[in-house]
């Protein structure tokens, strides 16, 4: 069992912290609502510090999980960051969606103070962290990610090395990417499916069971139905993440037509109200009266 640190208790930090002590881990948390990492440490032991450096210190792999670049940066750079409290040969991983520059220099920091890095975008939403059946799909070198990875599957059923540091974030945009054009899909199809009078959810049980079955429709095809969105992936960072996806793209050239259409229509479903709903609610551009 190994001394960690885990920065970031949102919905998926919360859970996956809970894995890791679950399985033995001694566990120093951080969290900036100190609420939060107080009524993780009721739950399921171990101590909170009041900053990312003071959980970091001692610990052999500090994993982060919070929302974006620059909130990586302000847990994990400068005098209370993470690698200020951490030493040599201990590992960092970035369980965070964000970018492939990032990840970048977060290695370059990590290495010049003896630190390994990896970023980790996870995929599999709260229902995956909760249940402790993560994807994970990394980047960085095989000596960390060897170190790492068996700590990881405590709140995973895959744990997968892509390739050099930012590899890990470039597989989760290609996810996201992926995502993104199957919920337009299943909502068009859908929509259609109700305004010819059939019936929402024979549908989707019939059609699941051919080539237009998906995650999406197994799992988000009936609560798309029913309107129902208070769960799962909220589109305000389904839409942080397609915009990651597409400044990448802007850089290797790739062509993402419908990528870049379905983050209007995302962005469509902000200014409806709905940045916390699920992101199955794409549906509701088009059932809205």
């Amino acid at each position: 069992m190994a001394k960690l640190a885990f920065i970031g208790l949102g919905v998926m930090g919360y859970p996956m912290a809970g894995h890791l002590a679950k399985a033995g881990h001694e566990i120093c948390v951080y969290n900036r609502n100190t609420a939060k990492a107080e009524a993780w440490t009721k739950e399921h032991g171990g101590q909170s510090a009041a900053s990312p450096a003071a959980a970091a210190a001692g610990a052999e792999f500090v994993f982060t999980c919070v929302g974006n670049d620059d909130d990586v940066r302000a847990v994990v750079l400068g005098g209370d960051g993470a690698l200020a409290g951490m030493e040599a040969g201990a590992v960092l991983v970035d369980h965070t969606t964000a970018s492939a520059d990032l990840a970048r220099q977060l290695e370059d920091a990590a290495g010049a103070a003896g630190l390994g890095f990896l970023d980790a975008p996870v995929s599999g939403g709260q229902a995956g962290a909760e249940n402790g059946a993560l994807t994970v799909m990394v980047g960085g070198t095989e000596a960390a990610f060897e170190q790492a990875a068996p700590v990881m599957e405590a709140y995973a059923s895959a744990v997968t090395l892509m390739g050099p540091a930012g590899a890990g974030q470039l597989t989760k945009m290609a996810n996201q990417i992926c995502i993104a054009g199957a919920v337009q899909g299943l909502s068009e199809g859908l929509d259609f499916a109700v305004r010819a009078g059939l019936d929402g959810k024979r549908v989707v049980d019939v059609i699941s069971k051919g080539a237009a079955g998906s995650w999406q429709m197994a799992n988000r095809g009936h609560t798309m139905v029913d309107d129902e969105f208070d769960f799962g992936f909220a589109v305000d960072w389904m839409c942080k993440d397609l915009g990651i996806a597409l400044a990448e793209a802007g850089k290797n050239k790739a062509r993402l037509p419908v990528t870049a259409l379905v983050d209007q229509f995302y962005r469509e479903v902000q200014s409806m109200g709905g940045g916390r709903w699920d992101t199955s609610s794409l549906i509701r551009r088009l059932t809205r009266k």
